[in-house]
Order: structure tokens, then sequence, then C-alpha cells
């Protein structure tokens, strides 16, 4: 599983709906609107890095309001919960 941070600028007064076309992709898994140097924030889990590369760089780019992003792409995860079972359920492979 691969899990990225997308933060991204997005024109004023476009916030809320850059936000609900950006939940709507296939491997976002949240959107968060934020207060600081960022407007929003998408929380991505897909399984492979192919599958974000063709997100970050197709799809997101079709998305009107979308101004500037960076992409983190993370290592590791520290929680208290087991959160790559619990983002994995109905992504078993298939044989």
């Amino acid at each position: 599983m691969v899990t990225a941070i997308i933060l991204i600028n997005t024109a004023r007064d476009m916030i809320n709906e850059t936000a609900e076309k950006l939940v709507e992709l296939d491997g976002v898994s949240e959107v968060y609107s934020v207060a600081g140097a960022y407007d929003l924030v998408a929380i991505i889990r897909v399984r492979e890095n192919d599958h974000l590369a063709e997100l970050v760089t197709d799809e997101m780019l079709k998305i009107e309001g979308i101004e500037e992003t960076m992409t983190l792409i993370a290592f590791k995860a520290y929680s208290r919960h087991d959160l790559e079972r619990m983002f994995s359920i109905g992504l078993e492979e298939e044989t």
C-alpha cells in the first residue's frame, strides 16, 4: 500500500468544489479543508506507485481550481491503529 499526502492550493472561490471533486477520485481516501499555507490536504492510499503517478499527474490535472500542489510520500505510519489492515479491507488480491 502506498500512502501520499498532497498539499493543495486552490482558486480562492473554489475550495469546496475542488474538495468534492478530489474525494470522488479512486484512491483519495480523505480531503481536509485546512488553515495555513495550503487550502486542502488530500490523503491518497493506492496499491502501487504507478496508480499514484496516474492519479497525481493525470486525474488531478483535470480538476478545475487546483493551482499548486506538493506531494509527500509516506514511508512508514506511526499510529495506535493498524492502518494498513483498516485501509486494505476489500483490496485483497485476486488469485
